[in-house]
């Protein structure tokens, strides 16, 4: 669009019009785009024009794209149209996401549970339940058990579909599933065990390549790469596009001493690796395809940076004999792009704990926003006397020097936790939605949102970090909580604990 034309729309969506047009109302955009987009407000029809709010912040106007002075002035077509394509490329407004809006009807249904409303879904001990995974459209429940079973429900309609016995040789301690149909599950007997949903009676393939438990697995969607890792240190690379009944190719992808769990952001541009020493590592412009060489764990420490935005930079002098400078150490020269960061390039944070600032901490559960804004961590202290729940919002910015690390973490909410069940790993997760944090607390769950009206983040960044909101807390096991995971599809959520009871919570209507 040439500069004159641009300069021609900006002259009309100023001037003063007698009205609206193509039936949309005065403030309001094209009508007729809304509907078809199915974003009605909830308890308008088609007939009537949707209210937009004209004053207050600057959330409130997002979804009209105005400012106070210009809100109440109508629109031409052409300008709406033009508009319209704006804030869907700013990835705004209800042209974006019709059920925005909504998210207050799933907050109150959540709100609403009882432990009445609980279903136990375990007829018999397993021992404790370490995972819960649904199968990404909702239809299968999986349940990692200690005593090397994995369970299979259907959470819908709480029916037991199959017990997987002697799934692995040891504990079971992940599930992730790559598809409706397949998912890989991985355990302390240093194996992983493909399956497939068809044909249960046998494994697809086993796994060999860790030398240590396996705790964690995740999947990268765009090259199709298993991705797991281990307290042998190692996060190993499978690939899945050339698997047998042998097990696939697979290679060592990165080593570091301390690991506790590997995740992944949803678009697989980054991995965050948890620590028992308390440190956060992060590889920005991943590439699994090629492998990070990093001499040692030692290294790494002296490349740390803090948490805070104006350091996330930083890095301490080299140490040891080696006289090459400390970024050679930390990229491989086939990493290296030319005019730009290096791929795989790595940043060590030492995350704010609050009440930890003068001792070390473990870092025991990672996950990460389903929308990749923020990292949610729960820690606990090294002697094992207070456990927090933390959220760091990911803080991106332009790199100072080439293998200058792009980003740091800024901590925004946190809250203590019962520190009941020392010694157990703790599984936390997101709503779907981002907008919700469900955590295992005592011998029950705990619902927290990062304001009162359970806003998204990016809505609600506090200028310094503040305590998270308490929606709602659900007792119903007689043990401590060990893992929870919500539903993808349904407002559901389950919960396991250390006896092996699997719980179900959805509101009865």
């Amino acid at each position: 669009m040439s500069s004159d034309r641009r300069k021609e729309r900006k002259d009309d969506a100023e001037s003063q019009l007698d009205g609206p047009r193509d039936g949309g109302s005065a403030g309001d955009p094209d009508g007729d785009l809304y509907q078809a987009e199915g974003s009605l407000s909830p308890g308008t029809t088609s007939d009537q024009p949707q209210q937009r709010p004209t004053g207050g912040s600057d959330k409130s106007s997002i979804d009209t794209g105005l400012t106070n002075s210009t809100a109440k002035q109508p629109l031409s077509s052409g300008n709406n149209v033009f508009w319209w394509l704006r804030e869907r490329c700013l990835g705004r407004g209800v042209v974006v996401d019709p059920f925005r809006e909504n998210f207050r009807i799933m907050t109150s249904l959540y709100s609403s549970m009882n432990p009445a409303d609980s279903v136990n879904l375990s007829t018999r001990t397993h021992g404790a339940v370490f995972n819960l995974e649904y199968s990404p459209d909702g239809s299968v429940l999986a349940v990692a058990c200690e005593q090397t079973e994995v369970l299979l429900f259907d959470p819908i309609s709480s029916r037991h579909i199959k017990t997987l016995v002697e799934a692995h040789e040891d504990c079971v301690n992940n599930i992730r599933f790559l598809d409706n149909r397949l998912f890989a599950t991985c355990s302390d007997d240093t194996t992983i065990a493909l399956w497939d949903l068809r044909k249960l009676n046998s494994k697809v393939c086993t796994l060999h390549g860790h030398t240590s438990w396996v705790k964690n697995i995740e999947y990268d969607t765009n090259t199709r790469l298993l991705v797991t890792s281990g307290f042998d240190g190692n996060v190993i690379t499978w690939d899945t596009n050339r698997f047998t009944e042998d097990g696939c190719p697979h290679k060592k992808f990165f080593h570091t001493r301390y690991l506790m769990r590997m995740r992944l952001t949803p678009d697989c541009s980054k991995m965050l690796i948890s620590t028992s020493s308390g440190y956060l590592l992060i590889l920005h412009d991943l590439d699994l395809t090629q492998s990070l060489e990093v001499g040692s764990y030692r290294i790494l420490r002296a490349r740390r940076t803090t948490a805070s935005p104006d350091s996330a930079t930083s890095g301490s002098p080299r140490r040891g004999n080696d006289s090459r400078p400390a970024s050679n150490k930390l990229f491989s020269p086939a990493s290296q792009r030319e005019g730009g960061s290096p791929r795989n390039s790595l940043e060590v944070v030492t995350p704010e704990i609050p009440g930890e600032r003068d001792r070390g901490n473990c870092i025991t559960s990672l996950q990460l926003h389903p929308k990749g804004l923020a990292t949610l961590i729960r820690c606990s202290s090294n002697t094992d006397d207070q456990e927090w729940t933390c959220v760091y919002e990911f803080q991106e910015g332009a790199p100072v020097r080439a293998v200058s690390p792009r980003c740091s973490l800024k901590l925004t909410h946190y809250i203590e936790e019962a520190n009941v069940g020392r010694g157990y790993i703790k599984e936390l997760c997101f709503s779907p939605d981002g907008r919700l944090i469900c955590s295992p607390y005592g011998y029950g769950i705990r619902l927290m949102a990062f304001d009162d009206q359970c806003s998204e983040l990016v809505d609600c960044l506090p200028k310094e970090s503040s305590c998270l909101k308490e929606i709602r807390s659900i007792y119903s096991h007689s043990d401590v909580v060990l893992t929870t995971k919500f539903s993808p599809t349904h407002c559901q959520l389950a919960s396991g604990c250390l006896s092996g009871r699997v719980s179900l919570y959805q509101p009865k209507f």
